[in-house]
């Protein structure tokens, strides 16, 4: 299992936000303290380039991103250095792409995540979408067909709108609704799915849901999934009212490899105290541990 990482990414925060350096951090110190899990940890790509970006979003919106000139809303602060911050981000995810053709399961634990981001705007604490990004430089680089799965507790709005048409990428996302952004209701268009579930809904039924995406997207017979593995439809989850517990994150990482897709997940949401523990269970599902 390839954890890519580097701890820069807990250099910006606003004080009293939810998006806060320690959930990397915190998870860095359980993981590199856990002895039962193999883990080889490696660095994001380095230097990723402009038009790898604006495959995913604007020319306009990207310079807005470099200057940082004010907050981009209400959730989404300015930082001086974002830019460089969410750059890296990128970089974990296209070097976690890369470990998956590889054969390798890897996992990208970085800040800020991206998957509200849509192609000329921030928000919802995400400037650069990495899991897009990511997405359509595989279409570019050789794969046929490529799924995005997100089962973070908030609807992936920003990825599905970049995606949206694309008839060699599906986008499957699995969240509360109603809930932040208030998208994601029904299915869009061709390639993306959406698979809403009410506020407290049982974690059976919760199961339930996911399982169904999971089906549905294996049928779409992808040669690579990338995962927007937000932790925040557990149970304690400040900003959300779902369900889940550690094990249900094992079986997801455990379904995800049963399938036997190349796979690569990055971190985007999950905001209690207990994240260090939901990554683990996570990464020893998706391990077969």
């Amino acid at each position: 299992m390839k954890i890519i990482t580097d701890e820069r990414c807990t250099g910006y925060h606003s004080a009293g936000h939810p998006e806060r350096p320690q959930r990397v951090a915190r998870t860095i110190e359980k993981l590199r303290s856990q002895t039962g899990l193999k883990l080889d940890w490696a660095a994001p790509l380095a230097d990723v380039p402009e038009e790898t970006i604006l495959r995913a979003h604007t020319k306009e919106h990207f310079t807005r991103v470099k200057a940082a000139l004010e907050d981009f809303d209400g959730d989404t602060p300015r930082h001086a250095d974002i830019i460089e911050h969410a750059r890296r981000s990128i970089g974990g995810a296209l070097q976690a792409l890369a470990s998956a053709r590889k054969g390798e399961m890897a996992f990208s634990l970085m800040r800020p995540p991206g998957h509200h981001a849509v192609r000329d705007r921030a928000m919802g604490f995400c400037y650069l979408n990495s899991i897009a990004i990511a997405a359509l430089e595989a279409l570019a680089t050789g794969t046929k067909r490529v799924a995005v799965f997100d089962f973070d507790v908030h609807h992936g709005n920003g990825t599905e709108a970049i995606l949206l048409g694309n008839a060699s990428a599906s986008f499957y996302s699995i969240h509360q609704f109603p809930c932040y952004p208030g998208t994601g209701e029904t299915h869009v268009g061709k390639n993306c799915f959406n698979y809403p579930v009410a506020p407290k809904t049982p974690r059976q039924d919760y199961r339930k849901v996911l399982q169904r995406a999971l089906d549905d997207m294996a049928k779409s017979k992808p040669e690579v999934i990338g995962v927007s593995a937000g932790f925040d439809a557990y149970a304690r989850d400040p900003l959300a009212q779902e369900t889940l517990e550690a094990e249900d994150f094992h079986w997801l990482g455990e379904s995800m490899r049963k399938l036997g897709i190349p796979v690569f997940s990055l971190l985007e949401g999950g905001y209690s105290s207990d994240l260090p523990d939901l990554v683990l269970a996570y990464l020893n599902g998706l391990a077969g541990k």
